[in-house]
């Protein structure tokens, strides 16, 4: 048996930072080997690049430099810290990956989803997850669960026109396409609960047929 790498996606607001750090914690006491991380971070260098980032004051980054940055965290993320624990057969649960980038950047931004798509390959060596668990929520119903939430960090996407939030989605659509086989859509418009079971019991229905 070797490790699982399972990552959470959505457009901002969908939930699934809650989500994924209830089910951490509730996995980790029922003595499942879990690492919960998040992109971009995770580990000292990564999260360095993210506060440049997602930085409010840096509106003037290009939207080139921003994919290049997101795959540069990534790669460190990815050899410090996931890489090591699949080798250690642990179901690492990370909060975004590649899919966002190939959403926000490659689609939303217009760069080209077959363009971000090289740069990130060449930055994991082609490592994809085993499972992607995705929140779909409408984008304005996200950005008002961030206005409501004054525990949430604002960051330099939040503040894009709601425009730029459905090109988001419309992103996550194609890539969802793309990638139809490791992509599980979760209702996240419904309440946390209601939420939070169907991933849960979602997930561990995958780890038991994998072997946890």
């Amino acid at each position: 048996m070797s490790g699982l790498f399972i990552t959470f996606e959505g457009p901002e607001g969908a939930g699934k930072t809650s989500v994924i750090q209830k089910i951490a914690t509730e996995l980790a006491s029922e003595n499942y080997p879990v690492l919960l991380t998040r992109e971009p971070g995770g580990i000292k260098i990564s999260e360095q690049i993210r506060s440049v980032i997602l930085d409010c004051n840096n509106t003037e980054m290009d939207a080139r430099t921003e994919a290049l940055l997101y795959a540069a965290a990534r790669r460190q993320h990815l050899v410090e810290r996931v890489f090591p624990a699949i080798k250690e057969n642990k179901i690492v649960l990370c909060d975004r990956f590649i899919d966002s980038s190939l959403a926000y950047q490659g689609y939303a931004r217009g760069i080209g989803v077959e363009e971000v798509l090289s740069i990130n390959e060449f930055a994991t060596e082609k490592q994809m997850p085993s499972l992607t668990i995705y929140f779909d929520v409408d984008p304005e119903e996200g950005l008002k669960r961030i206005a409501a939430n004054n525990k949430r960090e604002i960051n330099r996407l939040d503040q894009e026109k709601v425009d730029f939030h459905y090109k988001v989605k419309e992103g996550y659509d194609k890539v969802i396409e793309k990638y139809q086989d490791r992509f599980l859509v979760i209702d996240a418009s419904r309440d946390f609960h209601s939420v939070y079971d169907t991933v849960k019991e979602e997930l561990i229905a995958y780890l038991k047929k994998n072997g946890y």
